[in-house]
């Protein structure tokens, strides 16, 4: 996502307080590893403050921060990960079981759209 964009800039605030809700607000210590290369999925987190690193193979192809939502691709394309996510800051984020991503993709439509766009565009890329 651009930097004046974010996943959240196309719902409306009861979206946003619906998607909130299904996910559970943690801190993560900079230099974690919260996502693994080639390894199943089972979460996926959207952004609140921090910054992550997109890394392939050791290598870093994107950062992430406030707004963006790293984890969803492997989820929705049910495939083992396909990158490695770290922190270079202490990251605050919404951590998303599959099963509670599931729900949202199914209770709110504008949630499975933005997830497509995005899923899209980083298949695109990747």
């Amino acid at each position: 996502m651009s930097s004046n964009t974010t996943f959240f800039d196309s719902f409306t605030r009861e979206q946003i307080a619906r998607i909130s809700a299904a996910g559970t607000r943690v801190t993560l210590p900079a230099q974690w590893s919260p996502i693994a290369e080639r390894t199943p999925a089972d979460k996926a987190y959207i952004l609140l403050d921090g910054e992550m690193s997109v890394r392939r193979g050791g290598h870093e192809v994107a950062r992430l921060g406030p707004g963006d939502i790293v984890g969803e691709m492997a989820l929705v394309q049910h495939q083992l990960r396909s990158a490695s996510i770290v922190t270079l800051t202490r990251v605050v984020a919404l951590h998303f079981t599959e099963q509670a991503l599931q729900g949202l993709l199914d209770e709110v439509p504008a949630f499975a759209r933005a997830l497509d766009l995005v899923v899209d565009a980083r298949s695109s890329v990747a």
